[in-house]
């Protein structure tokens, strides 16, 4: 389980820069899912050094 968010986490990212850098406004859903898309890469990171 914590592949599958992790891997949601980088995709919801690279959708994010693509649309942040391709001018395109998707509106204030992607931001919602960006920063739980960060909060997941950070508990990941976070509980692989422990």
């Amino acid at each position: 389980m914590g592949n599958l968010l992790y891997i949601i986490a980088v995709v919801l990212v690279i959708i994010w820069a693509i649309s942040f850098f391709g001018g395109y406004a998707s509106g204030g859903i992607i931001h919602i899912l960006l920063v739980i898309a960060i909060i997941a890469i950070l508990l990941r990171l976070i509980r692989g050094a422990a």
